[in-house]
Protein backbone atom coordinates (compact mmCIF):
# COMPACT_ATOMS: atom_id res chain seq x y z
CA UNK A 1 0.00 0.00 0.00
CA UNK A 2 1.06 3.57 -0.70
CA UNK A 3 0.36 6.50 1.38
CA UNK A 4 -0.83 9.32 -0.51
CA UNK A 5 -1.70 12.59 0.52
CA UNK A 6 -5.34 14.02 -0.09
CA UNK A 7 -4.15 17.52 -0.95
CA UNK A 8 -0.96 19.49 -2.04
CA UNK A 9 1.51 21.33 -0.25
CA UNK A 10 -0.93 24.68 -0.54
CA UNK A 11 -3.97 22.91 0.72
CA UNK A 12 -5.21 23.21 4.56
CA UNK A 13 -5.53 20.07 6.00
CA UNK A 14 -5.78 18.71 9.38
CA UNK A 15 -2.58 16.92 10.42
CA UNK A 16 -3.73 14.98 12.71
CA UNK A 17 -5.71 12.56 10.15
CA UNK A 18 -4.14 14.03 6.20
CA UNK A 19 -1.54 10.91 6.65
CA UNK A 20 -2.22 7.14 7.05
CA UNK A 21 -2.52 6.57 11.15
CA UNK A 22 0.22 4.94 13.03
CA UNK A 23 -1.88 2.38 14.18
CA UNK A 24 -2.12 1.37 10.91
CA UNK A 25 1.87 1.19 10.46
CA UNK A 26 2.50 -2.78 11.06
CA UNK A 27 5.20 -4.40 13.11
CA UNK A 28 7.60 -5.28 10.71
CA UNK A 29 11.24 -5.40 9.72
CA UNK A 30 13.61 -5.16 6.70
CA UNK A 31 16.59 -6.14 5.78
CA UNK A 32 19.50 -3.30 5.75
CA UNK A 33 19.83 -0.61 4.59
CA UNK A 34 15.71 -1.24 3.85
CA UNK A 35 14.06 -0.85 0.33
CA UNK A 36 10.96 1.49 -0.07
CA UNK A 37 9.68 -1.27 -2.53
CA UNK A 38 9.67 -3.70 0.06
CA UNK A 39 7.31 -1.36 2.52
CA UNK A 40 4.49 -2.95 3.10
CA UNK A 41 3.25 0.39 3.81
CA UNK A 42 5.47 2.71 1.44
CA UNK A 43 6.16 6.41 2.44
CA UNK A 44 4.46 9.31 0.63
CA UNK A 45 6.96 11.16 -1.22
CA UNK A 46 5.00 13.77 -2.97
CA UNK A 47 4.41 12.36 -6.07
CA UNK A 48 0.84 12.89 -6.19
CA UNK A 49 0.94 15.77 -3.92
CA UNK A 50 3.68 18.52 -4.12
CA UNK A 51 3.40 21.53 -6.45
CA UNK A 52 6.43 23.40 -7.62
CA UNK A 53 6.17 27.24 -8.69
CA UNK A 54 9.70 27.97 -9.85
CA UNK A 55 11.52 28.32 -6.85
CA UNK A 56 14.65 26.90 -7.63
CA UNK A 57 14.75 27.28 -11.30
CA UNK A 58 18.41 26.06 -12.94
CA UNK A 59 19.52 25.18 -9.37
CA UNK A 60 21.66 22.28 -9.44
CA UNK A 61 21.67 20.06 -5.91
CA UNK A 62 23.25 17.05 -4.77
CA UNK A 63 21.59 15.06 -1.93
CA UNK A 64 22.74 12.00 -0.41
CA UNK A 65 20.53 9.01 0.64
CA UNK A 66 18.57 10.26 -1.98
CA UNK A 67 17.43 7.10 -3.34
CA UNK A 68 14.73 6.87 -0.59
CA UNK A 69 12.84 8.48 2.13
CA UNK A 70 13.42 12.07 3.03
CA UNK A 71 16.35 12.12 0.08
CA UNK A 72 13.54 10.92 -1.83
CA UNK A 73 11.36 13.68 -1.30
CA UNK A 74 13.95 15.85 -1.50
CA UNK A 75 14.59 15.08 -4.83
CA UNK A 76 11.66 15.39 -6.21
CA UNK A 77 10.65 18.28 -4.82
CA UNK A 78 14.06 20.30 -5.67
CA UNK A 79 13.09 18.86 -9.91
CA UNK A 80 9.84 20.28 -9.07
CA UNK A 81 11.11 23.53 -8.41
CA UNK A 82 13.40 23.61 -10.98
CA UNK A 83 16.45 22.44 -9.92
CA UNK A 84 18.36 19.42 -11.48
CA UNK A 85 20.16 16.95 -8.71
CA UNK A 86 22.79 14.30 -8.43
CA UNK A 87 21.68 11.81 -5.90
CA UNK A 88 23.85 9.79 -3.63
CA UNK A 89 22.90 6.31 -2.16
CA UNK A 90 24.41 2.72 -1.56
CA UNK A 91 24.79 0.53 -4.52
CA UNK A 92 22.50 -2.34 -2.97
CA UNK A 93 19.34 0.65 -2.96
CA UNK A 94 19.54 0.70 -6.52
CA UNK A 95 15.90 -0.11 -7.40
CA UNK A 96 14.97 2.54 -5.06
CA UNK A 97 17.16 5.37 -6.91
CA UNK A 98 16.09 4.40 -10.13
CA UNK A 99 12.17 4.81 -9.05
CA UNK A 100 13.47 8.37 -7.63
CA UNK A 101 15.34 9.42 -10.79
CA UNK A 102 12.07 8.72 -12.76
CA UNK A 103 10.18 11.14 -10.59
CA UNK A 104 12.95 13.59 -11.74
CA UNK A 105 12.95 13.19 -14.47
CA UNK A 106 9.33 12.78 -15.15
CA UNK A 107 9.56 16.59 -13.91
CA UNK A 108 11.69 17.70 -16.79
CA UNK A 109 15.00 17.97 -14.38
CA UNK A 110 17.74 15.98 -14.64
CA UNK A 111 18.97 13.34 -12.10
CA UNK A 112 22.52 11.84 -11.84
CA UNK A 113 22.71 8.34 -10.08
CA UNK A 114 25.95 8.49 -8.06
CA UNK A 115 26.35 4.96 -6.17
CA UNK A 116 28.70 4.44 -3.52
CA UNK A 117 29.71 4.96 0.01
CA UNK A 118 29.94 8.52 1.65
CA UNK A 119 32.10 6.48 4.64
CA UNK A 120 34.90 7.07 1.81
CA UNK A 121 36.52 10.63 2.18
CA UNK A 122 37.85 9.70 -1.84
CA UNK A 123 34.05 8.91 -2.61
CA UNK A 124 32.38 12.01 -1.46
CA UNK A 125 35.33 14.06 -3.04
CA UNK A 126 34.63 12.09 -6.27
CA UNK A 127 30.79 12.89 -5.73
CA UNK A 128 31.21 16.53 -5.40
CA UNK A 129 33.50 16.41 -9.04
CA UNK A 130 30.62 14.42 -10.49
CA UNK A 131 27.92 16.92 -9.62
CA UNK A 132 30.09 20.17 -10.87
CA UNK A 133 31.39 17.93 -14.40
CA UNK A 134 27.90 16.97 -14.91
CA UNK A 135 25.46 19.39 -13.82
CA UNK A 136 27.80 22.97 -14.63
CA UNK A 137 28.05 23.56 -10.79
CA UNK A 138 27.10 22.91 -7.36
CA UNK A 139 24.43 25.61 -5.61
CA UNK A 140 22.50 23.15 -3.08
CA UNK A 141 24.40 20.63 -0.89
CA UNK A 142 22.05 18.32 0.81
CA UNK A 143 24.22 16.13 3.58
CA UNK A 144 21.21 13.90 4.48
CA UNK A 145 22.76 9.96 4.05
CA UNK A 146 23.06 8.53 7.93
CA UNK A 147 23.20 5.00 9.58
CA UNK A 148 21.14 4.09 12.39
CA UNK A 149 20.59 0.66 14.65
CA UNK A 150 19.13 0.36 17.68
CA UNK A 151 20.78 -1.16 20.36
CA UNK A 152 19.58 -2.77 23.86
CA UNK A 153 21.90 -0.64 25.64
CA UNK A 154 25.53 0.84 25.67
CA UNK A 155 27.26 -2.61 26.61
CA UNK A 156 25.80 -3.58 23.43
CA UNK A 157 27.10 -1.21 21.43
CA UNK A 158 30.16 -2.66 19.45
CA UNK A 159 33.21 -0.22 18.32
CA UNK A 160 32.46 -1.59 14.90
CA UNK A 161 28.90 0.14 14.84
CA UNK A 162 30.04 3.18 16.43
CA UNK A 163 32.94 3.58 14.04
CA UNK A 164 30.49 2.99 11.11
CA UNK A 165 27.81 5.39 13.05
CA UNK A 166 29.92 8.64 13.22
CA UNK A 167 31.84 8.13 9.82
CA UNK A 168 28.74 7.71 7.98
CA UNK A 169 26.56 10.51 9.74
CA UNK A 170 29.39 13.09 10.93
CA UNK A 171 32.77 12.37 9.23
CA UNK A 172 30.87 12.45 5.71
CA UNK A 173 29.33 15.96 6.39
CA UNK A 174 32.60 17.18 7.23
CA UNK A 175 33.96 15.95 4.07
CA UNK A 176 31.36 16.59 1.84
CA UNK A 177 31.19 20.29 2.31
CA UNK A 178 35.29 20.72 2.46
CA UNK A 179 35.34 19.23 -1.16
CA UNK A 180 32.11 21.48 -2.07
CA UNK A 181 33.42 24.85 -0.63
CA UNK A 182 35.53 25.57 -3.56
CA UNK A 183 32.68 25.29 -5.72
CA UNK A 184 30.02 27.04 -4.01
CA UNK A 185 29.37 30.96 -4.95
CA UNK A 186 27.85 33.13 -3.10
CA UNK A 187 23.70 32.37 -2.58
CA UNK A 188 24.87 28.59 -1.93
CA UNK A 189 22.94 26.69 0.28
CA UNK A 190 23.84 23.54 2.66
CA UNK A 191 21.52 21.79 4.56
CA UNK A 192 22.16 18.96 6.82
CA UNK A 193 19.24 16.90 8.49
CA UNK A 194 19.71 16.15 11.68
CA UNK A 195 16.65 14.72 14.27
CA UNK A 196 15.21 15.39 17.51
CA UNK A 197 17.34 12.76 18.66
CA UNK A 198 19.96 15.61 18.84
CA UNK A 199 17.83 17.19 22.02
CA UNK A 200 15.70 14.21 23.20
CA UNK A 201 18.09 10.89 22.54
CA UNK A 202 16.94 7.75 22.69
CA UNK A 203 18.76 5.01 25.13
CA UNK A 204 18.50 2.60 22.02
CA UNK A 205 19.47 4.61 19.48
CA UNK A 206 22.79 6.27 21.63
CA UNK A 207 25.71 6.39 19.00
CA UNK A 208 22.89 7.88 16.64
CA UNK A 209 21.92 10.38 18.90
CA UNK A 210 25.05 11.50 20.41
CA UNK A 211 26.04 11.96 15.85
CA UNK A 212 22.89 14.50 15.44
CA UNK A 213 23.96 16.42 17.95
CA UNK A 214 27.68 16.55 16.57
CA UNK A 215 25.97 17.63 13.60
CA UNK A 216 23.71 20.53 15.01
CA UNK A 217 26.79 21.87 16.84
CA UNK A 218 29.04 21.22 13.30
CA UNK A 219 26.17 23.50 11.31
CA UNK A 220 26.27 26.15 13.83
CA UNK A 221 30.05 26.74 13.54
CA UNK A 222 30.34 26.28 9.79
CA UNK A 223 27.58 28.95 9.21
CA UNK A 224 29.80 31.30 11.39
CA UNK A 225 32.69 31.21 8.79
CA UNK A 226 31.08 30.70 5.56
CA UNK A 227 28.34 33.52 5.97
CA UNK A 228 30.52 35.76 5.00
CA UNK A 229 30.88 34.40 1.59
CA UNK A 230 27.02 34.56 1.18
CA UNK A 231 27.42 30.62 1.94
CA UNK A 232 24.27 29.61 4.04
CA UNK A 233 24.36 26.45 6.31
CA UNK A 234 21.02 25.61 8.02
CA UNK A 235 19.64 22.60 9.24
CA UNK A 236 16.64 20.18 8.94
CA UNK A 237 15.42 18.06 12.06
CA UNK A 238 13.03 15.88 11.84
CA UNK A 239 10.92 13.78 14.19
CA UNK A 240 9.65 10.10 13.84
CA UNK A 241 9.56 10.29 10.03
CA UNK A 242 8.46 6.92 7.98
CA UNK A 243 11.19 5.81 5.96
CA UNK A 244 12.79 2.33 4.91
CA UNK A 245 14.72 2.82 7.70
CA UNK A 246 12.65 2.93 10.65
CA UNK A 247 11.82 -0.99 9.98
CA UNK A 248 15.59 -1.74 8.57
CA UNK A 249 17.39 -0.74 11.64
CA UNK A 250 14.29 -1.28 14.80
CA UNK A 251 12.89 -4.03 16.43
CA UNK A 252 9.01 -4.76 14.80
CA UNK A 253 7.72 -4.35 18.13
CA UNK A 254 9.26 -0.76 17.93
CA UNK A 255 7.96 -0.11 13.87
CA UNK A 256 4.14 -1.14 14.98
CA UNK A 257 2.79 2.41 15.59
CA UNK A 258 5.87 4.07 14.96
CA UNK A 259 4.81 7.60 15.16
CA UNK A 260 2.19 7.70 17.85
CA UNK A 261 3.61 9.61 21.28
CA UNK A 262 3.95 13.00 19.31
CA UNK A 263 1.12 15.50 19.97
CA UNK A 264 -0.11 15.18 16.44
CA UNK A 265 -0.52 11.81 17.00
CA UNK A 266 1.29 9.96 13.85
CA UNK A 267 5.07 9.49 11.98
CA UNK A 268 5.29 12.17 9.91
CA UNK A 269 5.95 11.53 5.97
CA UNK A 270 8.79 12.85 3.93
CA UNK A 271 6.80 14.63 1.59
CA UNK A 272 5.58 17.12 4.56
CA UNK A 273 10.07 17.63 5.01
CA UNK A 274 10.01 18.46 1.62
CA UNK A 275 9.54 22.21 1.88
CA UNK A 276 11.86 22.95 4.94
CA UNK A 277 14.78 22.28 2.53
CA UNK A 278 13.32 23.88 -0.41
CA UNK A 279 12.80 26.67 1.69
CA UNK A 280 16.39 26.66 3.09
CA UNK A 281 17.51 26.05 -0.36
CA UNK A 282 15.48 29.23 -2.04
CA UNK A 283 16.30 32.74 -1.80
CA UNK A 284 13.34 33.11 0.50
CA UNK A 285 15.88 32.04 3.18
CA UNK A 286 18.41 34.65 2.36
CA UNK A 287 19.11 35.93 5.67
CA UNK A 288 18.32 32.46 7.65
CA UNK A 289 21.70 30.75 8.50
CA UNK A 290 22.91 28.68 11.12
CA UNK A 291 19.32 27.81 12.05
CA UNK A 292 17.47 24.62 12.28
CA UNK A 293 14.01 23.53 11.52
CA UNK A 294 12.06 21.18 13.66
CA UNK A 295 9.51 19.15 12.13
CA UNK A 296 8.78 16.98 14.78
CA UNK A 297 5.11 16.59 14.96
CA UNK A 298 5.18 19.19 17.66
CA UNK A 299 7.54 17.21 19.78
CA UNK A 300 9.40 19.78 21.79
CA UNK A 301 12.86 21.45 20.32
CA UNK A 302 14.34 23.84 22.41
Amino acid sequence: MTIMSSGDQFTPQDPTTSQTASEDLPGHTLEHPGRESDMPVAPDFGESSYRGSGRLEGRRALITGGDSGIGRAVALAFAREGADVVISYLPEEEDDAQETARVVRDAGRRCVLAPGDVRDETYCGELVERTVAELGGLDVLVSNAAYQMAIEGIADLSTEQLVRTFTTNVFAAFWLCKAALPHLQPGASIIVTTSIQAYQPSPSLLDYASTKGALLNFVKGLSQELAPQGIRVNTVAPGPIWTPLIPATMPAEEVEGFGAQTPIGRAGQPAELAPAYVFLASQESSYVTGERIGVTGGMPTP
